[in-house]
């Protein structure tokens, strides 16, 4: 199918407000937790140093932001779980990267840091969400302090449709054993240009097995051996109907919109720069104006990321 350029949020009457007091919620989760840690992605596995190189000759209407010429970034990327727990590593979850990308010119959204020269990408490793709305999600991060009373609460919220829901649970929480062979996903959509589109990483590596007793041994050891890529992709909006802007639960298919290659994103040996990442913040708003996050999971976490970023006193930008 051919890429389209009529895509548009749908934003319902007081959305604003309702996601105000939804990232008050998750802030409050989070001091009751010390205040330190992340409200999600609570543990990191590694923070290392990457480079990212965008691929030569690109179309272009990809020509957009970090990928308008052939060029190599510094960048630093975060390996992590989802959870807000710090859980073992042979716990089902899903489990994220964040990238930060550094000395990228160009307006960025966020007010008062509209001249930083960081730009983020954030991914999981699911192509869709368990949950259809954000009031699902923030209901479900409450309810799961409990582990006990989790399903009556959500069969009190959901009834049988509950059963659902779990099954889409359970299908993006897996046990992994390499975060260096994983494929990872936005997720939600982002402005690209004229164009929406949803990035993906796709592994270079495929070897199974895990070096080590941790997934963070086993990437360590992995680099030890030999760089460690992954191209980063581009998956461009059709129509609303088979590639959703607003609905987060459902996958964008291949077959209908082929992945674009952008850039490829190296890791090599080094020694991790773990306690500078930690004290990053990663948020899909550290962006540009040509590449703005799209959809309500997106229009939610801008808030969500501003009350976390302030309660636990995340780091300055990089230059």
């Amino acid at each position: 199918m051919t890429a389209g350029t009529d895509w548009k949020e749908t934003i319902p009457e007081g959305e604003a407000e309702q996601f105000e007091k939804f990232a008050t919620i998750l802030a409050g989760l989070q001091k009751a937790r010390g205040g330190k840690m992340r409200a999600l992605h609570a543990k990191q596995h590694a923070g290392l140093r990457a480079e990212l190189e965008v691929l030569a000759d690109l179309p272009e209407h990809l020509r957009v932001g970090p990928f308008k010429e052939t060029k190599k970034y510094d960048a630093y990327v975060r390996f992590s779980n989802g959870a807000s727990v710090k859980a073992g590593d042979d716990k089902p979850d899903v489990r994220a990267v964040a990238i930060k990308i550094l000395g990228v010119p160009g307006k960025k959204l966020i007010p008062g840091m509209e001249d930083e020269t960081t730009q983020d990408f954030l991914m999981l490793n699911t192509p869709a969400l368990a949950f259809r709305t954000v009031d699902e999600f923030v209901f479900f991060a409450q309810a799961s302090t409990s582990q006990a009373l989790l399903p009556f609460r959500l069969f009190m919220k959901m009834g049988f449709g509950m059963f659902g829901f779990l099954k889409r649970l359970l299908a993006s929480a897996k046990k992994v054993d390499s975060l260096a062979t994983q494929k990872y996903f936005t997720v939600a959509p982002i402005r690209f240009g004229a164009h929406a589109a949803r990035l993906s990483l796709a592994p270079k590596q495929s070897d199974a097995g895990r070096n080590g007793e941790t997934l963070r041994d086993d990437l360590l050891a992995r680099m030890k051996k030999g760089p460690l890529e992954w191209e980063l992709r581009a998956q461009l909006f059709v129509n609303d109907d088979v590639t959703p802007i607003e609905d987060t639960s459902r996958e964008w298919p291949e077959k209908v919109s082929a992945p674009i290659p952008l850039a490829k994103v190296v890791l090599r040996d080094q020694e991790p720069v773990d306690e500078l990442v930690e004290s990053l913040s990663f948020d899909p708003w550290h962006a540009l104006v040509e590449l703005r996050p799209l959809g309500a999971a997106m229009r939610a976490r801008s808030p969500a990321y501003r009350e976390s970023t302030k309660t636990r006193g995340a780091a300055k930008e990089p230059r």
